[in-house]
């Protein structure tokens, strides 16, 4: 078994006493330096699995220290200790490349926390070494994509706080979840919540939880999304939807890492990683007074641009093969292939919807293709018709029209109506079949796969 080391590096010798006696009852042996010229010194003569500096040290600081140990000996994680309540140096310490930081007074359990963290770190895989430009989740081979995917690890080593940016349906929760997958909280939750989706009024309990009896309907108690993530990370899609009176609470959160529920006396601490994102322009929104500028510098430590699709055209091909295996996997149907003709069309297209987009375009045209190729007409890119098997689609065939269609008095769920009315006409053309799908499909004037996805779709298999 592996002995980790660590170096301590203080000028005060009560606190190198303290972290040394903590570490050690880690396991972990410890190295001592006063000052930064012998820390440098001592990291090149025992290459340590983790540096712990203080920002102030009589020949220089912290900072400059991590900058080395970047330079020098980037496989050492090394955190700072900064002063309390100094959170602009410890931005600056987690901008230079420092791992985490921890406040004076050291508080031991954070510290602990700190440091099982930072060890995760220390040994890389011999596999991972190997495949360096494994895709996971990020595929492509574009200049573009590598270079994403490559900022994707480095950051992962951090506990920085990281604002994704990007177009909408451009990918920016799939990076999220491949910076949480291959850093040190990869066996924690990942927690995705779109901050546009919660009401204003329920906010607050969504993400710090309440007391049962808090509040009406509060009739039990609920951790909230901060303690759910807790070990793990916690992605704000959307974080520019946030009114402001939820992000002075959310900054206080972050900065104190705790939370008060709803109805509670006493804050909780939380052990998070937060990383955000939005499509919209976050200074733009500073500057109108509609996003606090303290929070918006403390989710945007370190920035991180999501390029779109229609930047890396030659990933197109790759991508839709993968989409298409996924589709036909989900709907448990044969795997269609794209035609040289619809590739080129996928190619010459503009994407304003991204990823996202091209995935709704292949799973259509998916569906309404008989043939076990997909060809460029059968994309209908660009003409904004949607040509999905829709209840409109089949009532108009004949098989639900026959007594008419009535429409309800009243509010009405139009997509639970239209549901309801395909239901009905999908099993009509199946008792008329004797359960028998190819007539049925035939029957119904839609191809076979698609009354499969319309089957599975509908939770009618």
């Amino acid at each position: 078994m592996t002995t980790h080391t660590a170096l301590i590096v203080d000028d005060e010798p009560d606190i190198r006493e303290l972290l040394e006696i903590t570490l050690t009852r880690m396991g972990i042996k410890t190295f001592t330096a006063p000052d930064v010229t012998s820390a440098k010194r001592m990291l090149e003569e025992h290459s340590p699995h983790l540096c712990l500096t203080d920002m102030n040290l009589p020949d220089g600081n912290g900072i400059e220290l991590v900058q080395w140990i970047q330079k020098h000996s980037p496989a050492t994680p090394v955190a700072v200790i900064t002063a309390y309540g100094n959170m602009d140096t410890a931005i600056e310490s987690l901008k230079a490349g420092a791992f985490d930081f921890v406040s004076k007074p050291v508080e031991l359990p954070r510290l602990r926390e700190l440091v099982n963290s930072a060890l995760k770190l220390s040994e890389p895989k011999p596999e991972e070494e190997e495949a360096a430009d494994e895709p996971g989740l990020l595929l492509g081979k574009s200049p573009e994509i590598r270079k994403l995917r490559n900022q994707t690890r480095k950051l992962a080593r951090s506990q920085a706080p990281v604002f994704i940016s990007g177009e909408s349906g451009s990918g920016k929760e799939l990076v999220a979840r491949m910076i949480h997958l291959q850093g040190p909280r990869c066996e924690g939750p990942f927690i995705a919540v779109n901050c546009g989706a919660i009401p204003s009024e329920l906010m607050e309990s969504e993400f710090f939880g309440h007391k049962k009896g808090s509040f009406t309907g509060a009739v039990e108690n609920k951790d909230g999304l901060f303690r759910s993530a807790n070990g793990g990370t916690l992605f704000l899609d959307e974080v520019a939807d946030l009114p402001l009176a939820m992000q002075v609470k959310l900054l206080r959160a972050i900065q104190e890492k705790a939370v008060r529920p709803v109805g509670d006396t006493k804050e909780v601490p939380v052990d998070i990683r937060v990383l955000s994102a939005t499509h919209k322009n976050l200074p733009d929104l500073v500057q109108e007074g509609s996003f606090r500028q303290d929070l918006f510098y403390r989710i945007n430590v370190i920035e991180l641009a999501v390029p779109p699709l229609r930047d890396r055209p030659d990933d197109i091909p790759l991508l839709s093969n993968h989409i298409l295996e996924r589709i036909a996997k989900e709907y448990e149907c044969d795997p269609a292939s794209l035609t040289p003709a619809a590739v080129d069309r996928l190619r010459g297209y503009d994407f304003p919807g991204n990823v996202r987009e091209l995935e709704n375009v292949l799973e259509r045209a998916f569906t309404l293709c008989d043939a076990d190729q997909i060809d460029a007409e059968d994309l209908h890119l660009g003409n904004g018709v949607q040509h999905a098997a829709s209840a409109s689609q089949i009532i108009a065939e004949g098989e639900a029209g026959e007594e008419g269609i009535s429409v309800p008095d009243g509010e009405i769920d139009l997509e639970g109506y239209l549901e309801s009315i395909e239901r009905q006409a999908i099993e009509k053309a199946l008792e008329a079949t004797r359960w028998n799908k190819t007539a049925a499909a035939k029957r119904l004037g839609i191809s076979f796969r698609a009354l499969r996805y319309r089957l599975k779709k509908l939770g009618m298999e």
